[in-house]
């Protein structure tokens, strides 16, 4: 019988000891991952049954002031979703510098900002060359979802999954999923600068049929796209 040598004895053993350890970080990261889905599951079920109040309270209380012949006034926004919308020439230095601020760098740059009377001075400065009005929880989940990139390390990480989120912001922010994210944005909750830092400015794709040389520089109120459109910021996020 020929004896096999010491040394590919001890590659074996090497062998079998780095497998081992390979299938026990799999199975602890498959473990990870299912605790992940499950607690992002149950978070966004809480978070539906929130929206669904919410969108049921505003509902009797505009029944109710019709009943007493008044008028029901919802609560001020306290989000804005803001597109550049025109590149660099002719813009003043003022306008560039507020642009910096809110991370709006390139053309079809999309960001969200919390609505206070220093950024809504801001929004006031940027106008010709932005689009902002108040996004929808449908406009929000599509953005996370569909271009969600976070910031890591100063790298574009995309979204892929929960762990992405639960990495940067579950520690110091309790954020540990797609929903928290999302409840987080629309909410404006304690923790929205940072999960708005995290979040890597929207590349949006120009919309369907471009804007027009002539309506571009207008404000939206005279017909034009520039400037505040409430909430039909949403349809243009749409095209």
């Amino acid at each position: 019988m020929v004896k096999v040598p010491e040394s590919v004895l001890k590659k074996r053993a090497t062998a079998a000891k780095i497998l081992e350890a390979k299938a026990t970080a799999a199975a602890t990261l498959a473990a990870k991952l299912d605790g992940y889905e499950k607690a992002a599951l149950i978070s966004a079920k809480q978070y539906e049954a929130e929206y669904k109040k919410m969108e049921e309270e505003a509902v009797a209380n505009r029944r109710a002031a019709k009943a007493n012949g008044g008028f029901y006034v919802p609560a001020e926004p306290k989000v804005a979703l803001v597109i550049r919308i025109r590149g660099i020439i002719g813009v003043s230095p003022k306008a560039k510098k507020v642009m910096r601020l809110f991370r709006l760098l390139q053309l079809h740059n999309a960001t969200f900002v919390r609505l206070n009377e220093p950024t809504i001075r801001m929004l006031k400065l940027i106008e010709p060359y932005c689009a902002y009005g108040y996004p929808s929880l449908k406009t929000i989940r599509h953005l996370v979802y569909k271009r969600g990139f976070g910031k890591i390390n100063k790298q574009r990480i995309p979204i892929a999954d929960n762990t992405v989120i639960s990495e940067a912001l579950g520690d110091s922010c309790g954020i540990t999923c797609c929903a928290d994210l999302v409840n987080e944005i629309y909410t404006v909750g304690p923790n929205f600068k940072a999960a708005n830092n995290f979040l890597w400015p929207f590349k949006l794709s120009s919309p369907k049929g471009g804007f027009s040389s002539r309506t571009k520089l207008l404000h939206f109120m005279e017909g034009g796209e520039a400037g505040n459109r409430g909430e039909e910021i949403n349809k243009l996020v749409q095209k």
